[in-house]
């Protein structure tokens, strides 16, 4: 069965703000059905393995209910990045939450991963903050994974919006156009997604299950030579 990644935070403490954060669940628990609706075996693994923290857990929802008592076991002891073989997995994804903010950037294991995974002609994704784990994601060729692509993420004015501009140690949006990346956005908090090239992103949480199907489509797209290798904006 095709394996899908979801690529965690292992980051629990907001700046100096006294506040918890992590990887945000709802980010997780949607693509997750998404992707094995279709098809999907999913795995998870974090930047230093064991149980990664968690933010954005509404007890309300009863689909991120279902995907904590259904994965529990998993997510209380994931894989370190480091322990990953990027030749099982026909993507990647990136999921959000501010602490990625913190860790994903100076992950060298999951940038490797990433690359790898790309460059075998597969998928490589991010929602949200996510995408902080593709700053730093170098190709053979020693370009950017983002240079010249349409790509999407958290933005200068939903930071604002949410009060966090001075707590995150950069701006995403800002580092993602210094990387090259041809910047994407829609209006705060609304869904809005691209995928340009098997990369796959998306703005904010409302835009998660569609970076799912787009990465479905894209994986479709890459076994289908004759494809178009762009995916219209959402």
């Amino acid at each position: 069965m095709p394996k899908i990644l979801l690529a965690l935070t292992s980051h629990g403490e907001l700046g100096d703000t006294g506040r918890t954060t992590g990887f945000y669940v709802p980010e997780a628990a949607h693509p997750y059905r998404v992707f094995t609706e279709a098809g999907y075996e999913v795995s998870f693994a974090s930047v230093k393995g064991g149980e990664p923290p968690r933010d954005g857990v509404d007890p309300g929802d009863e689909e991120i209910a279902r995907f904590l008592t259904e994965q529990a076991d998993r997510l209380a002891s994931t894989p370190a990045a480091g322990e990953l073989d990027p030749a099982e997995y026909r993507a990647v994804l990136f999921v959000g939450g501010h602490g990625t903010m913190w860790d994903f950037p100076g992950s060298e294991e999951f940038a490797r991963l990433a690359a790898a995974v790309y460059e075998s002609g597969s998928v490589v994704a991010g929602v949200c903050h996510g995408p902080a784990g593709l700053v730093n994601v170098r190709l053979g060729d020693g370009t950017y994974l983002v240079d010249g692509k349409e790509v999407s993420a958290f933005t200068n004015e939903e930071e604002d919006a949410v009060g966090l501009s001075a707590v995150v140690p950069f701006s995403l949006e800002t580092r993602l156009r210094e990387r090259g990346a041809r910047f994407t956005k829609g209006p705060d908090f609304a869904e809005h997604a691209v995928a340009d090239g098997r990369l796959v992103t998306g703005q904010n949480p409302a835009s998660a299950a569609r970076v799912a199907e787009l990465v479905i489509a894209e994986l479709e797209r890459a076994s289908d030579p004759g494809g178009d290798a762009r995916v219209p904006v959402a």
